[in-house]
């Protein structure tokens, strides 16, 4: 296949629009992205439905490694925003695009990107509605706006916890922190004791999200204020609670870990506050009225998606938003509770 800016250069088409054309209109399958011939896509909103808007970018050297697979940086490009999506209870239905590049273009690296982003494009119904694309001095940089829809009036925010409510995440907390780890070190495989597979787990888990879409309209339904866990479960929850005006008790010992995880945190305790505070985890965390909870976690583990209750919303206390408790009832101290680019 021969690159786009090799093809038709007597064309009255600029090599940007070569480029969109050859990588990315075959991604555009919505009939409102105008096969990306037109400045805007058109989507029509339902009488009852409310769009769901969302936009995350992730740059080279700062959310992924200049050398992970193409394909990978794409999927985990669009799974943050797709993660957005599954803790307000919405369904995607199309995303834009905006990617900046480096010159020369390195085709084979931008054809897996597109393959890549095609596939989850596809296995989550969310197709491709338009963008931009850009020359950049620097690193590789994707931004992608996710749009989706929800009943009107039902978007779950991060302000509905109240006191008494259970507050729950989905999956397993921790796993991509400590990939990060292990992505910067590979000899903490061995001092964590870590075997293969374990390795690898985590590895990947750092490398592709995997976003918790399946388990968004057991959200809509049964949660009463959710977000999803990127900058770190404790930072996170703590952005909760403040929206909220609440506070909440955790107990670390029923947070859900991996048995990864729980291998390195077992040969270093201190990388309970790694696991905690690093972030990318791409969980729900939600809070739900306690008589709703069982309810609420079977629905989400016939979409095939675990819940885990931590602890509870309280009152709000002076100064405090989310406190975690070790099996002592010892509270932890953190140096600090989130990632945080700045």
């Amino acid at each position: 296949m021969r690159p786009p800016n090799r093809l038709d250069k007597t064309s009255s088409e600029s090599g940007e629009d070569r480029l969109i054309a050859h990588y990315f209109r075959p991604l555009a399958t919505h009939p409102g992205a105008f096969g990306l011939a037109d400045d805007c896509a058109a989507l029509s909103a339902r009488p009852g439905r409310d769009l769901v808007l969302k936009a995350d970018a992730i740059v080279g050297g700062v959310h992924f490694f200049t050398d992970d697979p193409a394909d990978k940086v794409a999927q985990k490009a669009l799974r943050v925003n797709l993660s957005d999506l599954a803790a307000k209870g919405a369904r995607p239905i199309g995303f834009l695009l905006s990617l900046a590049l480096p010159t020369p273009i390195d085709h084979a690296w931008l054809q897996a990107f597109a393959t890549g982003l095609g596939k989850d494009a596809n296995a989550f119904r969310c197709p491709l509605l338009g963008g931009d694309t850009d020359y950049t001095p620097g690193p590789v940089t994707i931004s992608i706006a996710m749009v989706g829809t929800v009943p009107a009036g039902s978007m779950i925010k991060r302000s509905g916890a109240r006191p008494g409510q259970r507050v729950c995440v989905t999956g397993t907390i921790g796993d991509a922190a400590l990939g990060l780890r292990l992505r910067r070190s590979a000899a903490s495989a061995q001092r964590w004791k870590l075997d293969s597979a374990h390795k690898h787990y985590l590895l990947d888990r750092y490398l592709v999200p995997q976003p918790r879409n399946a388990a968004s309209e057991a959200v809509r339904f049964y949660a009463a204020a959710a977000m999803d866990i990127s900058d770190g479960l404790a930072g996170d929850l703590e952005k909760l609670c403040r929206a909220s005006g609440v506070s909440a008790r955790i107990a670390v010992e029923r947070i859900p870990l991996s048995e990864a995880a729980r291998r390195a945190i077992a040969s270093d305790p201190a990388l309970i506050e790694t696991a905690l505070t690093g972030g990318d985890d791409y969980e729900i965390l939600c809070t739900v009225e306690p008589e709703r909870f069982d309810i609420f976690s079977a629905v989400a583990a016939e979409a095939g998606v675990s819940v885990t209750e931590i602890g509870e919303i309280e009152k709000r206390a002076a100064a405090v938003g989310a406190r975690f408790f070790d099996r002592s009832r010892k509270p932890l101290v953190f140096e600090r509770t989130s990632f945080s680019h700045f």
